[in-house]
């Protein structure tokens, strides 16, 4: 994957959380991007929603390789925590062999949605001595206490405490995640080291024997290494704005007293048929059910491109088999070695024009542009589909240099988007010749018999093209790409 000096001069926009607005995206130290996200907490299945999450960013990635830049990306794996421990406790196993069971299938969910692994995937428990040394230096600024073994960062200290989410001191009470206890000077500090309870595990410490707290990590492993202070994007669900994302962002300002990063990204999360997953509701979805179920992960990314990245999305069944349908009309455009022979033994082959190549240039320039525009992947998608209806039209007029063009185009993009190319099958003689036929009678306005030819040809083969794609491309399954959102509507 690769790309001309030239799409690096055109302008990405992202919208940035930080900003509350659509900023031109101006990494540190072109061509280098330094970019991370929150992973998992390994106690459990991934599911769908982390599914979400895994794809977009990485479709993000892809992305800016595609248009030249050297991206070093990093996606953390919390494998301490009170769920870690709390579920341990539950099944009587270690927590050391729950850890081991679910990073192994988070990797497993990582190949069978065909993500790449980050260039870095640090786990927090590899990491606590850095984190001892960071919580120390907010501890030395005055910006963290210590108090019976606990270690809490000091939010007042921090005069800019709220501005990710744009929320007021006042105003956040209801979204503090660690109850307060009578060692917290205020109910909102947050906690950077717990004293270990009986049982727990627990590492060394300056303050007693303990634990890092879940919000200390992602600073501490992010800017560890990407060997750097201020990171080109920081990325996560909506639901890690506050507190989460919050906390990082107070600590490693505190402690640096540098910007913690330029572009916050965050995805939308979510429902199914309308409703938050859970487990109680019978309708959590892991990512291994999708696969077991649908024995391709496509159709989940289809999905997942139909709607933008930063808006809500609510899986139902209905939407998965339209992503079917898309799924195999791309298919049915990639997967076929065309050769056709001439209408007539003098017939000559027709020539790719300069003027068909502008027009399917100019189609390919709308996924960039769309791309360009905040990622955005429902008009990516929708050129897409443009281009394989612009394909299947030209080959009907024996231009098979220019549908190949097109062919090309495509799987360029599908390496973008993370989908797959279905390997290429040359079609028989005789189906070429019924192809050839029908397009005789079509010629001829012998449409009854050019009927029964279409007929033959899916009974032959149900993914043959045979002629233009554009009535697989029709209403039933196209991209509609979402509408802004309006006055009345509930934002994400």
């Amino acid at each position: 994957m690769g790309a001309s000096p030239t799409r690096v001069q055109k302008m990405l926009k992202i919208n940035n959380t930080l900003s509350r607005k659509k900023e031109d995206f101006i990494p540190q130290n072109p061509p280098v991007i330094t970019m991370y996200t929150c992973g998992v907490t390994v106690y459990d299945d991934c599911h769908i929603g982390h599914a979400r999450s895994l794809y977009i960013f990485d479709v993000m990635r892809r992305y800016l390789k595609y248009k030249g830049y050297n991206v070093k990306f990093v996606r953390n794996i919390t494998d301490i925590d009170d769920k870690i421990i709390n579920r341990a406790n539950e099944l009587k196993i270690n927590w050391q062999e729950l850890v081991k069971k679910y990073i192994d299938r988070y990797y497993e969910d990582l190949n069978s949605l065909g993500i790449e692994k980050a260039d870095f995937e640090p786990r927090a428990t590899e990491n606590i001595p850095d984190m001892i040394k960071y919580i120390q230096a907010l501890i030395e600024k005055d910006f963290a206490y210590v108090a019976a073994g606990d270690v809490y960062f000091n939010v007042r200290k921090f005069s800019e405490y709220g501005k990710l989410s744009g929320q007021k001191i006042e105003e956040m009470e209801a979204g503090v995640r660690i109850a307060p206890t009578e060692r917290k000077r205020d109910h909102l500090d947050f906690a950077l080291w717990k004293a270990s309870k009986e049982g727990e595990p627990f590492w060394q410490s300056p303050w007693g024997n303990g634990r890092p707290g879940w919000h200390i990590e992602c600073s501490v492993m992010s800017q560890k290494f990407l060997k750097t202070d201020t990171l080109d994007i920081h990325a996560g669900g909506r639901d890690l704005v506050f507190p989460h994302h919050e906390n990082e962002l107070a600590q490693a300002e505190a402690c640096t007293g540098k910007a913690f990063a330029k572009y916050w990204i965050h995805h939308g999360l979510l429902t199914i048929n309308g409703q938050k997953m859970a487990k109680s509701l019978g309708n959590f979805i892991t990512i291994k059910n999708f696969i077991d179920k649908y024995q391709d992960a496509d159709l989940l990314k289809l999905f997942f491109l139909s709607a933008h990245y930063s808006h809500p999305i609510d899986y139902t069944v209905e939407k998965i088999e339209e992503s079917g349908k898309q799924k195999a009309a791309f298919n049915v455009f990639l997967n076929n070695e065309i050769s056709l022979p001439p209408l007539t033994p003098s017939a000559k082959k027709v020539l790719f024009s300069d003027i068909e190549k502008e027009k399917i240039d100019k189609i390919c320039l709308k996924f960039d542009e769309a791309m360009d525009d905040d990622f955005n992947t429902p008009m990516a998608l929708a050129s897409l589909f443009m281009l394989i209806d612009m394909g299947s039209k030209l080959l009907s007029l024996d231009n098979e240099e220019a549908f190949k063009y097109i062919q090309k185009k495509v799987e360029i993009y599908f390496d973008i988007l993370g989908l797959k190319v279905p390997p290429k099958r040359k079609l028989s003689k005789e189906e070429l010749d019924l192809m050839r036929e029908r397009q005789i009678k079509k010629k001829e306005k012998d449409f009854k018999r050019a009927d029964e030819i279409r007929e033959l040809l899916k009974q032959k083969h149900d993914r043959i093209i045979f002629d233009t794609i554009s009535s697989a491309t029709g209403s039933t399954i196209s991209v509609k790409p979402l509408k802004a959102k309006g006055k009345n509507e509930k934002k994400s």
